[in-house]
């Protein structure tokens, strides 16, 4: 028996099927197995443990390895370091050696120019109808110790001695001026006066002398 389709636009449409899922919905009476919990917790720990495990162990041991080279590193720079303190305290002991031979061979050669010093003070303080006989050094205790000396001169009167000492005096490099001995004595037709000073050198205040190093840099240096 042949049908005809007579319905407009039916012809070429093919029926579409939907999937019977029916066979996939579970039957009566049917229940899903369920999961324990513990079980999977188990399961993920023992999964999980050994590789925690390992990235700790590697992780620690990639410390240690870190920890032990900055400590080598920092025992090495202690060492030069140690070294570097002891080169520098012979450097500062070599220092301070020089520094006070230095101050030795100044102290010298500042005492090397008192008597220079004296002579010259000497001459300038003398006022006229005054005159020198001798001027000699007193003995010291040690070379460091500052120079004595004695003046022995004539002068025509009183008044001139007086201005002679307070003129010592007032000289930067002479101090302690005392007058030892004075007589009358007769040279010639005329009556004058004899005398004997004592006095010390002093160190003149720093402003008034002028200082050159003992080393001098030479020139292109």
């Amino acid at each position: 028996m042949i049908k005809i389709n007579l319905l407009p636009g039916a012809a070429g449409k093919s029926k579409r099927r939907m999937p019977n899922l029916s066979g996939l919905r579970p039957r009566a009476g049917v229940s899903m197995p369920s999961v324990d919990r513990w079980l999977l917790f188990v399961i993920i720990a023992w999964i999980v443990g050994p590789l925690l495990t390992g990235w700790l162990f590697f992780n620690t041991r990639n410390r240690i390895s870190d920890l032990e080279i900055a400590i080598e590193t920092a025992r090495m720079d202690s060492a030069r370091y140690a070294e570097m303190r002891a080169a520098n305290e012979i450097l500062r002991a070599r220092q301070d050696t020089i520094a006070q031979k230095l101050e030795i061979i100044q102290e010298i050669d500042a005492g090397r120019y008192s008597w220079v010093h004296v002579m010259d003070e000497i001459s300038r303080a003398l006022p006229t109808y005054t005159w020198l006989i001798n001027v000699t050094s007193r003995p010291v205790s040690t070379p460091l110790d500052l120079p004595r000396f004695l003046i022995e001169g004539r002068t025509g009167n009183t008044f001139a001695l007086t201005e002679f000492m307070q003129q010592l005096e007032a000289s930067p490099f002479i101090r302690s001026i005392n007058l030892m001995t004075t007589d009358q004595v007769r040279e010639g037709e005329s009556l004058i006066y004899s005398f004997t000073l004592e006095g010390e050198f002093q160190p003149p205040p720093p402003d008034l002398i002028e200082t050159v190093p003992i080393f001098k840099a030479r020139e292109g240096d």
